[in-house]
């Protein structure tokens, strides 16, 4: 990473639009979120790729997207609903050969129940991860054809270290962890899982992507940054041990705060 770091952002391709100044005053990286939606995948991916390329073009920092997620998760049992898990994640990574995309996230199926669960049952933590290369192999193979990242990001995890265990499952350059900083907040504060920096630092140099957002420490809130309780320098410290040169991605509900969060950040001597 660059001292102090770049920092870029999460937009749709008509916020990209609206920040494109800003986006553009640096190398930024980006990560493009319209293509989380089913539908778009399934009927319109055509002409949001088209969009991309043309919104994109010039763009000098690394592009990647958020992959879809809901109404699934990676570990599902039921083998209709993997199928549909496979397809999502094909449609996805094929947008992402197309606008030469080089991350995609996927979430993490570890939840708070299994924290407290999957050890009562015999294999329960080697089975999740079973489950998950069975809906994963084939992405995990796409995605190294086509020189992408799969970055698993902590949604519910209390564990940082069951993320690291499944990336590391599948032995693959195209595997790596990305820490969403509001949602690892969430599960500090909410659950009891460790403080911010220690899923940054735990995740070593298997971290690739960051999910920059302030919280409370109850909620999922996606506030700029600086507007919430979390430590910022002791996260940017813990980020300076990682030699991955993790994208480092601003995401907001607000997209219109990127450069309030940006600025904030730069009055802390912590980024640019």
């Amino acid at each position: 990473m660059t001292h102090p770091p770049i920092l870029g952002a999460a937009l749709t391709l008509d916020t990209y639009e609206m920040n494109r100044e800003l986006m553009r005053e640096l190398p930024r990286d980006v990560e493009i979120q319209d293509f989380i939606n089913a539908d778009l995948l399934n009927s319109g991916a055509a002409d949001a790729i088209a969009r991309s390329k043309t919104v994109l073009d010039g763009h000098e920092g690394r592009i990647g997207i958020h992959g879809p997620f809901w109404g699934f998760a990676l570990d599902t049992v039921d083998p209709d609903v993997r199928t549909i898990v496979k397809k999502r994640l094909k449609q996805a990574l094929d947008i992402c050969a197309a606008i030469r995309a080089t991350h995609m996230v996927v979430h993490s199926p570890f939840s708070t129940w299994d924290f407290n669960n999957l050890d009562n049952y015999e294999r329960g933590k080697e089975r999740k991860i079973e489950l998950c290369h069975l809906s994963m192999g084939e992405a995990v193979k796409q995605a190294e054809d086509i020189g992408c990242m799969l970055v698993i990001e902590n949604i519910e995890d209390k564990d940082p270290n069951d993320r690291l265990k499944l990336a590391d499952s599948f032995q693959s350059p195209s595997v790596g962890l990305s820490v969403d900083t509001g949602h690892a907040h969430y599960a500090h504060g909410s659950t009891g899982a460790p403080p911010v920096d220690y899923f940054v630092k735990l995740a070593g140099n298997r971290l690739h992507h960051v999910h920059l957002q302030d919280a409370d420490g109850y909620a999922d809130r996606h506030w700029s940054l600086g507007e919430g309780t979390i430590n910022w320098p002791s996260v940017f410290a813990a980020l300076t041990a990682a030699t991955s040169n993790p994208r480092l991605i601003i995401e907001l509900r607000d997209h219109s705060q990127i450069r309030q969060s940006i600025d904030a950040m730069k009055a802390l001597g912590l980024a640019q």
